[in-house]
């Protein structure tokens, strides 16, 4: 198939591009770096003509409240060119738990890009997944200060950004799922206590201090960033992430 990959040369979309050529499949990545614009609209066309299936792998370039505007304008201006082409399957990358969290901006946003993807003209499949493992030191240095990072217990299931690319790829060359797919880590933490893993096994020589208002993640009450139900458990622990 041709397999148009929107924000194809991210981190998760480098890797999903990879794994379909790899399974024989004609993956084209798409980006600002290639001359995609999807909120202008430019290379829209000639991004979907041809196309079999779309990804949607792009991200808002902030988290706030104007990540709303970036995925309604994206998400309609995808769909729009890609009905327009005939495309028969468009998959997006979500997160776990996203529409039980509204007081996140972020959250929301994702949430309504699901709503619009789910009421559209395309069928469709929803990858949902935890956080990712690669996103750790960026969590870590949002509370950072000095020689101590600020956490909070919020509980969370890091999954390797592998591992999501490749239930991406899989679910991108399958039949549409026209519903949800959940997919985490094999092992929950608190996110105070990943963070003191994190700097013991790389010698960071920095504490972490337990505090429930310190950072995004602060703002989420009790087990919603964990799967629960029938999701699919990824193999890698986040210690053998580490080493």
């Amino acid at each position: 198939m041709k397999i148009a990959v929107v924000g194809g040369t991210g981190l998760i979309g480098s890797q999903v591009v990879k794994n379909l050529k790899a399974a024989g499949h004609q993956a084209v990545p798409h980006s600002l770096s290639t001359g995609l614009d999807i909120i202008t609209g430019q290379g829209l066309e000639e991004a979907v003509a041809g196309a079999d299936v779309v990804v949607n792998l792009s991200n808002s370039p902030t988290f706030d409240e104007a990540s709303i505007d970036f995925f309604r304008t994206s998400m309609n201006n995808l769909l729009a060119a890609a009905e327009r082409a005939g495309v028969g399957h468009f998959v997006v990358l979500s997160i776990v738990g996203v529409d039980q969290v509204p007081q996140l901006d972020y959250y929301r946003a994702k949430t309504l890009q699901e709503e619009i993807l789910t009421a559209g003209p395309i069928p469709y499949s929803i990858v949902r997944a935890t956080q990712f493992m690669e996103f750790m030191d960026a969590v870590m240095s949002e509370t950072a200060e000095g020689s101590t990072v600020r956490l909070p217990h919020t509980p969370i299931q890091p999954i390797a950004a592998a591992e999501v690319a490749a239930t991406v790829a899989e679910v991108a060359a399958g039949p549409p799922l026209n519903g949800i797919l959940n997919i985490a880590g094999p092992d929950v933490y608190t996110l105070d206590d990943l963070g003191r893993i994190t700097v013991t096994v790389k010698g960071d020589g920095r504490s972490v201090v337990t505090d429930d208002t310190a950072g995004m993640f602060a703002a989420v009450p009790g087990d919603f960033l964990i799967a629960h139900g029938d999701a699919r458990i990824a193999p890698t622990h986040y210690a053998d992430w580490l080493a």
